[in-house]
């Protein structure tokens, strides 16, 4: 019998940081505004053509000769724009289809710098230092990028361990490419470990059920008791960021209503978006770290099913019925959005499938009110925001109010009240009508 282990194909990115020069800074730049603008007049083409003429051959027409009448477009290499006309018609195939809202208008400011590089053999990407490698960027040259991570580059690539693309992107720390790569690996074996119960949280991030939480090292909350809005910061960053928002508060009260943004105001946006992106980068990075250990060490991980964009709407109501504490919901809403709730289970979910292990959820509403002991709901149990003592006088449990939630996630799952069934392996259903026991 064969010991062989099956091997399947996988596809990921690798973001990278690319080390412009002066000189090559307004290429680029130049060629994502003319990306923009190629998706912007393929949009109005298509709006005001007739259904009945719709096709694209007509697009793809429409392209060529656009690219040789401006030569602002023509700085775009031309399967760059065929991908822009390839991505178009598919965002109205997902419209059609229900996955997607209309494609529409893509805004200067409100849309981030990208062009597309579908062909890996234009990238010729070598590695030249430990640290560092170059990749070619079509009409830029040769371009040196942070080398963090082993590509299949050179004598490793082959039909099946390859880069297939790449996509420039520009944020506020500069500009990123991002590898579309493609490798040959053998299929993980089926994760052994331990079951755990994962609640997700304010105060304590991460909340596991077998008491193992996971804390980012950050404060949630200042001295005074509100929450800290910039807790990836240091103090240094957090007294520039400051500096910086006060001062751009002063320049803007000397524009007037419609008159453009001056330079000096814009310069002080930008080091603020640095700063909030520099704080992104570091939640990431926790992230990653954390998602990777717990995908390494648990076989089984349960997480709830939280509607988080209904979580933060906002409390503000409407005129003739005005909302309630809306100070207070609306840092809340911005505690949450800074943990990206729905960031963390989307890394657990491919991880998990990754390294052989299952991804499940389960139905949220009750876990932290519900006694993970003697599993009644008394009124009154939580008693903070953090302290959980069940009030049943035959049972009278106290612990951490996360990790008591975090107990009542793993024991839905137990009991067979999954709902999403598995990320990367089947899972046999469990029998139907099966009910909480009132006590473990």
């Amino acid at each position: 019998m064969s010991t062989e282990r099956v091997r399947q194909k996988r596809q990921f990115g690798h973001r990278a940081r690319l080390a412009l020069t002066s000189a090559q800074v307004p290429l680029i730049d130049a060629q994502a505004h003319a990306a923009r603008a190629t998706w912007n007049l393929l949009h109005d083409l298509w709006t005001m053509t007739p259904k009945c003429r719709r096709s694209l051959k007509a697009m793809d027409e429409a392209i060529r000769q656009a690219r040789k009448e401006i030569d602002w477009l023509a700085v775009l290499p031309a399967q760059a724009a065929q991908a822009i006309l390839k991505t178009y018609l598919q965002a109205w195939k997902n419209c059609w289809e229900g996955r997607a809202d209309e494609p529409n208008f893509k805004m200067r400011l409100r849309t981030v710098m990208s062009v597309d590089i579908p062909q890996g053999r234009d990238l010729q990407v070598k590695r030249v230092h430990r640290h560092w490698g170059v990749v070619n960027i079509p009409k830029v040259g040769r371009v040196r990028f942070r080398w963090t991570r082993d590509l299949p580059v050179g004598k490793n690539a082959s039909a099946d361990n390859r880069i297939t693309g790449a996509r420039l992107v520009k944020d506020a720390l500069g500009w990123h490419i991002a590898f579309r790569v493609q490798t040959l690996e053998a299929a993980p074996q089926l994760h052994t470990g331990p079951e755990v119960g994962i609640d997700a949280g304010v105060n304590v991030p991460l909340a596991l059920s077998d008491g193992n939480h996971h804390d980012h090292g950050r404060l949630p909350r200042l001295p005074d008791g509100t929450a800290d809005r910039d807790k990836w910061l240091n103090s240094d960053e957090k007294a520039k960021l400051l500096r910086l928002e006060r001062r751009a508060a002063h320049r803007k009260s000397f524009r007037k209503r419609g008159e453009k943004t001056s330079r000096r105001l814009q310069h002080t946006y930008d080091q603020i978006k640095r700063l909030r992106a520099t704080a992104t980068r570091r939640a990431t990075d926790w992230q990653h770290q954390t998602t990777t250990q717990l995908a390494r060490t648990y076989g089984v991980i349960v997480v709830e099913n939280l509607d988080i964009p209904n979580m933060v709407k906002s409390a503000r109501g409407t005129i003739d019925q005005p909302g309630k504490n809306v100070a207070q919901k609306s840092g809340l809403n911005r505690s949450i959005s800074q943990e990206a709730w729905g960031r963390t289970v989307t890394m657990l979910t491919y991880k998990a499938a990754r390294h052989g292990g299952t991804l499940h959820k389960v139905s949220a509403p009750g876990t932290s009110l519900r006694c993970s002991a003697c599993g009644f709901t008394t009124p009154g149990s939580r008693e903070d925001q953090a302290t959980f003592v069940c009030k049943n006088p035959d049972c009278g449990w106290s612990c951490n109010a996360d990790h008591n939630a975090a107990r009542n996630v793993l024991h839905l799952y137990r009991m067979g009240h999954a709902l999403i069934p598995a990320a990367g392996r089947a899972v046999v259903r469990r029998t139907r009508g099966v009910k909480p026991a009132a006590a473990r």
